[in-house]
């Protein structure tokens, strides 16, 4: 019997989510569960900030509580999809053959798991009424306050590109991009790029409510982790951000959602042409990157690097 999005999400969403608030000078008025931006809703036009967490992983879920109440941030914890005891021949939603083809190997439960807890936080926030959602994997090592950074950056890049759809904020890597803006969050410095290599990982991100409305509608078949998908999808269509250096890093922690998915890309899982069809594949991405950022203009001029 083949199981679907629909089924698994419908669970999964209506599993319990749990808003944690921190005590602090600013989140003060959070006492009693309530959530609110530590920042205040007015100053910035509604960023919900949610973490993902593994039912179990208690002990990541209080190291990034305590990373995060050292900037003040409330956030709602999302129960992570596990994946990785999923049966890939019942999962209705995932192309085998195109995922081969594109990807030169299977995806293993975990890397499932991780798709469908990204699909899920962003159908929580279409559900809410904030206009922006930080996303946040639960090994997420911010270095600076991202909220405080997001609280300027979003509002030049609504000018910038009022279409945009995707910021990575914790990429470990980031090539093809345009510099656009400068910033400086208590003494930590980046700039906001346009990403047209979208880059790889999902630790960080941000939706705009086009971008998340789209990633959620879209979803007919899987043939890429999420992180691999993000870049296909961003680099043909345009509109994805991210910043230089990232502002978010990871901790040496494993991915427990993706427990199972080194083993799995390193032995069984990989088909003979995997290196040809990997090669094939940033080849693509990056000669549409390269053809995008030379026709890349900015709907308003970008402001100068902090120096």
């Amino acid at each position: 019997m083949k199981i679907g999005p629909t089924a698994i999400l419908q669970e999964q969403l209506a599993s319990t989510t749990s808003t944690l608030t921190v005590r602090s000078k600013r989140t003060e008025d959070c006492a009693n569960g309530h959530r609110a931006s530590p920042t205040g809703k007015g100053k910035m036009q509604s960023l919900d900030t949610y973490v993902i967490n593994l039912d179990g992983s208690d002990d990541r879920l209080h190291a990034i509580s305590n990373r995060l109440a050292g900037y003040g941030i409330v956030f709602e914890r999302i129960a992570a999809v596990d994946g990785r005891g999923l049966d890939l021949s019942t999962v209705a939603d995932y192309d085998a053959e195109r995922t081969e083809r594109y990807m030169g190997r299977s995806l293993v439960g975990g890397e499932i798991g991780c798709y469908y807890s990204h699909l899920k936080v962003a159908a929580r926030f279409l559900r809410s009424d904030a206009r922006y959602a930080l996303v946040l994997e639960d090994d997420a090592l911010p270095l600076c306050n991202p909220v405080e950074l997001l609280e300027t950056a979003l509002a030049d890049l609504d000018a910038i590109d009022p279409e945009w759809l995707l910021i990575n904020i914790g990429n470990n890597k980031l090539k093809i991009a345009t510099p656009l803006s400068g910033y400086d969050i208590g003494g930590y410095r980046c700039e906001l790029v346009a990403a047209h290599y979208f880059p790889m990982t999902t630790s960080a991100i941000v939706w705009s409510r086009e971008g998340a409305r789209l990633f959620v509608e879209q979803h007919h078949k899987m043939f890429a982790p999420v992180d691999n998908y993000f870049r296909h999808w961003l680099t043909r269509t345009g509109h994805g951000y991210s910043f230089t250096p990232a502002p978010v890093t990871t901790t040496d922690a494993e991915s427990q959602i993706l427990a199972s998915a080194g083993r799995g890309r390193k032995t069984n899982k990989r088909k003979w042409f995997y290196g040809l069809a990997k090669q094939w594949r940033l080849m693509q991405d990056k000669l549409i990157a390269f053809i995008h950022k030379k026709r890349f203009r900015p709907a308003r001029t970008p402001t100068p690097p902090v120096v």
